[in-house]
């Protein structure tokens, strides 16, 4: 079968349209909390947390900014205000969100500003977004359990999540998709969780 330059352009197209396609919202299941993690880059965060027994499901995505929908090309190059987050499901049962977050920060330079390994910029800035308002005091008494660790300040945001849009789906599991792409993290930090249970 000879294959027209026109058909190779439309494949082309079509192939580009589906790297743009957005996933939809995971569903809320009432078994399970939920919170939002912005460490940097969301590849590694999303391998690292998948990683975690007791977290069910993860979601790259853009959070906390002043656009809806924006792209992965609008949150690097315009000024959205919103941050690489991953949305976490997880099972309390197994793990308490003061283990989740404290899991967390072992990936995280909790004292640097709007900079994550080698990716600078305000929407690498690490953040903790809660769901239920009753979770920040909890998420603050491990921040302040945990500062005397570091030299300087935590600068870790500690806000109320305020909007979320998942990312384009080439986003979603990038390091399952293409293992040893850029990861800015140790992932065999991992690990350690998966031999205590």
């Amino acid at each position: 079968m000879i294959i027209t330059h026109m058909q190779v352009k439309k494949l082309a197209a079509r192939e580009e349209a589906k790297k743009k396609e957005f996933p939809k919202i995971m569903r809320i299941n009432f078994d399970y909390e939920n919170v939002y993690l912005a460490g940097g880059c969301f590849w590694g965060v999303q391998a690292y947390l998948d990683k975690i027994p007791g977290v069910i499901n993860t979601q790259t995505g853009y959070a906390n900014g002043n656009t809806q929908r924006p792209t992965y090309e609008q949150v690097c190059h315009e000024n959205t205000g919103h941050a690489e987050t991953v949305y976490v499901q997880y099972d309390p049962k197994i793990i308490s969100l003061e283990q989740l977050i404290k899991a967390f920060f072992e990936i995280i330079d909790p004292t640097s500003i709007n900079k994550q390994g080698g990716d600078a910029g305000t929407q690498y800035r690490t953040g903790v977004y809660y769901t239920r308002p009753e979770d920040k005091a909890m998420i603050q008494k491990v921040f302040d359990e945990l500062a005397p660790n570091y030299k300087a300040p935590i600068v870790v945001e500690l806000k109320p999540i305020e909007n979320f849009y998942p990312a384009e789906n080439y986003h979603q599991k990038y390091l399952q998709k293409n293992p040893g792409g850029y990861c800015h993290i140790d992932l065999s930090k991992a690990d350690k969780y998966k031999k205590a249970t």
